[in-house]
């Protein structure tokens, strides 16, 4: 996939991941981009996203971006600030900017010193193009296909995304790295402004396992190479892209073999309508009948009924596959077509609480056997 203008990136192996598969990627940004970053509430956060956030409350733009996958550089002490310090000065000297306009990010295995020697010894080898598809590629860890995605807008300018994360996804981000990148020209205030509000509705709605990570960031750049654009098209196209990256970490979701949607309407409130969306989207008990092609719609309704959302279950309705199995109580309908029915590669749960206007969609996956050997055997 083609970059917008201002944008060149590429990748190599340097060696951080065991397989030897490509595991260090750059960006470079010509002229200095606006930005806006959404990274991990987890308090044990790496320090990427710790230096990220003091750039970012510096406002400074930004010229490059380097990433690396196999280490998250996490909970590994001084020497990890130092590491991904040095990470920085690495892409800036590759570069040709300040090392204060590099983001870093690392994703991977905590705990474990990044081999900042392999990075010295690699970094040279890469080609920066306007192709995207080897930095999609570099940027993976337990993902089985990289995810891209991207919107044209009005005038010849594009909105183009790219994303990894399969496991330890949970909202308030998880272990994605999330990047979109526009040659629209943005207020950089509005930037920053609307940034998390599409965040918030997008790749924070995305649940694999409960788990929230330490590295986990979302960033959206503008080089405004091609010019204004307006406001309702940009965010329009923003929220498409960053929409379908989530939807598509949802489906390759560690072992998965299953998207499973949930969209909430009649909400008090969008705020309600997102917690019950995840709620039902996380739940063990729904994702485990889901993987099994059974509609206990009772595993839905109770995790509608701790979600914290406000309803009444006399006014409440749910629908299966298009299918209602439940309107103020239980209905009749055909279990076995309705199982056949969640065979698709996709489950869709649509609910209706009849209190509000409050709508909101939240993605998760099915749990299944490939989930717990995945992660039963990650370090060893």
């Amino acid at each position: 996939m083609r970059l917008p203008e201002g944008f060149t990136a590429g990748a190599t192996a340097s060696g951080i991941k065991p397989s030897g598969r490509p595991d260090l990627a750059l960006v470079r940004i010509e002229p200095e981009a606006a930005w806006a970053y959404v990274a991990t509430t987890n308090r044990a956060a790496a320090p990427c996203v710790g230096r990220g956030r003091r750039l970012y409350a510096d406002g400074a733009p930004v010229a490059g971006l380097i990433v690396n996958a196999g280490n998250a550089n996490c909970a590994t002490g001084e020497r990890g600030v130092l590491d991904d310090r040095r990470l920085a000065e690495l892409a800036a000297e590759r570069l040709g900017v300040e090392p204060r306009t590099v983001l870093t990010a690392s994703t991977g295995v905590i705990g474990v010193p990044l081999p900042v020697a392999k990075v010295e010894a690699h970094i040279g080898a890469i080609e920066l193009t306007h192709d995207l598809d080897a930095f999609a590629e570099a940027i993976l860890t337990t993902d089985t296909r990289v995810k891209l995605s991207e919107r044209p807008l009005p005038g010849g300018a594009r909105v183009v995304g790219v994303a990894k994360g399969s496991g330890m996804i949970h909202p308030n981000m998880a272990t994605m790295l999330a990047y979109l990148f526009t040659d629209a020209a943005v207020d950089p205030d509005m930037l920053r402004h609307r940034w998390p509000q599409v965040v918030g509705a997008t790749f924070n709605q995305v649940t694999v396992d409960g788990d929230t990570s330490t590295n986990d960031m979302a960033v959206l750049f503008a080089s405004g190479r091609a010019g204004p654009v307006t406001d309702g098209a940009f965010w329009e196209a923003v929220f498409a892209v960053a929409r379908d990256l989530a939807r598509q970490i949802a489906r390759d979701g560690e072992g998965a073999e299953k998207l499973i949607t949930v969209r909430v309407h009649g909400a008090a409130s969008e705020a309600e309508a997102r917690t019950a969306a995840r709620a039902v989207a996380a739940s063990a008990l729904w994702k485990a009948a889901v993987h099994g092609n059974d509609p206990n719609w009772g595993r839905i309704l109770v995790a509608l009924g701790y979600s914290g959302a406000r309803f009444e279950p006399e006014r409440l309705e749910i629908r299966l596959q298009e299918t209602v199995i439940y309107d103020g109580g239980a209905v009749p309908y055909s279990g076995i077509a309705l199982s056949q029915a969640m065979q698709a590669e996709e489950v869709v749960v649509d609910v209706d609480f009849r209190e509000g206007e409050g709508a909101a969609e939240a993605w998760g996956c099915d749990l299944t056997e490939g989930y717990v050997k995945i992660n039963a055997e990650y370090t060893t």
